[in-house]
């Protein structure tokens, strides 16, 4: 698998990420380890977790995998810290509870570092510079090798990563954003990717089949093994069934049809290749359904097709996105 570097940085990382959300959930370990070992002998390096996932449990899961399975320095793990299941707080970026989560994390992986450490939200109650020096420290501590951000808004990008870049030597470089970015959620477009661009890191897209819904399975009805039917998910894909997604969908269609490909290829070979993009992430649910979607790996889509797909999807934006002199 081609390998990119995340952002300005030196770190490499394979063009498609395995995510491990529904691991220690709906995935079990037999399961897990045929995704990570199929994941591995394609060539991707890069695995995405975050201490929240199965309340640690699929950190824990890819730490055992980790013993005998795969070796650990053939792959890059991320993994995340701030969010909080507390009913009156969801996220806590304070400087105490992250790097505790970092030390609880690490314990669970089975692992003296990680490669990606990322703040999974933006936490309003905590003043931004002791959230960045938590990451600073996980750095200069060895705990973790690079720095990024999940789930922030374009202001609240630009800002952080202002702010590393302020005193080179002393705070270190924002590498990553990962942000949900798909045919069917191009949100990130307004003005955090042109952050991220500007700012030099690298963008992780997550649920970039858009929940699932871009492979077409939906198209007709709710399959029953589906995470549209399952009781905690499907209120989850549900944004994503609307008439308006369904004209996306049938486009994708239409040019996998085209192509003499499927939908999941189209739609994942698309976000891929979108300017600043470093590696989606994919949260396949078997074996079988991740094997499919790293067989995009010898497609790119033609220029005319990727053109009338941004078309189709194209979100609506107006001032102050587009320069004023033409609205």
């Amino acid at each position: 698998m081609e390998q990119r570097h995340l952002g300005r940085t030196g770190l490499r990382v394979s063009r498609l990420g395995l995510g491990t959300l529904n691991w220690a959930r709906d995935t079990g370990e037999q399961e897990a380890a045929d995704q990570l070992k199929t994941f591995w002998e394609a060539g991707g390096t890069l695995v995405d977790t975050a201490d929240i996932y199965a309340d640690g449990g699929a950190e824990y899961l890819l730490g055992r995998l980790m013993e005998g399975l795969v070796p650990r320095e053939d792959l890059v793990i991320a993994t995340k810290a701030g969010s909080v299941l507390e009913a009156d707080r969801r996220v806590d970026c304070s400087r105490r509870h992250l790097l505790a989560a970092l030390d609880a994390s690490l314990g669970r992986l089975g692992t003296e570092y990680v490669d990606l450490w990322q703040l999974h939200a933006f936490d309003a109650h905590t003043p931004l510079e002791e959230t960045l020096q938590a990451l600073d420290l996980a750095v200069t501590s060895g705990r973790a090798r690079y720095v990024g951000l999940s789930n922030f808004s374009g202001w609240q990008l630009a800002k952080a990563a202002t702010w590393q870049l302020a005193a080179p030597g002393v705070r270190n470089r924002l590498a990553s954003a990962q942000m949900e970015y798909s045919l069917l959620q191009r949100g990130i477009e307004r003005e955090v990717l042109p952050a991220a661009l500007d700012l030099g890191m690298g963008v992780l897209p997550s649920s970039p089949l858009g929940r699932g819904v871009l492979t077409g399975k939906y198209r007709h009805a709710t399959p029953a093994d589906s995470r549209g039917a399952s009781e905690h998910l499907a209120a989850f894909v549900a944004p994503y069934l609307d008439e308006t997604a369904g004209r996306v969908v049938e486009a994708v269609t239409t040019a996998a049809d085209g192509l003499a490909v499927t939908p999941l290829q189209v739609a994942l070979s698309w976000v891929r290749d979108r300017p600043g993009v470093t590696a989606p992430v994919l949260g396949a649910r078997t074996a079988q359904q991740l094997r499919a979607a790293l067989s995009v790996e010898a497609l790119t889509l033609p220029d005319e097709i990727r053109r009338a797909l941004d078309d189709v999807s194209a979100p609506v934006h107006h001032y102050p996105d587009h320069d004023w002199s033409t609205l």
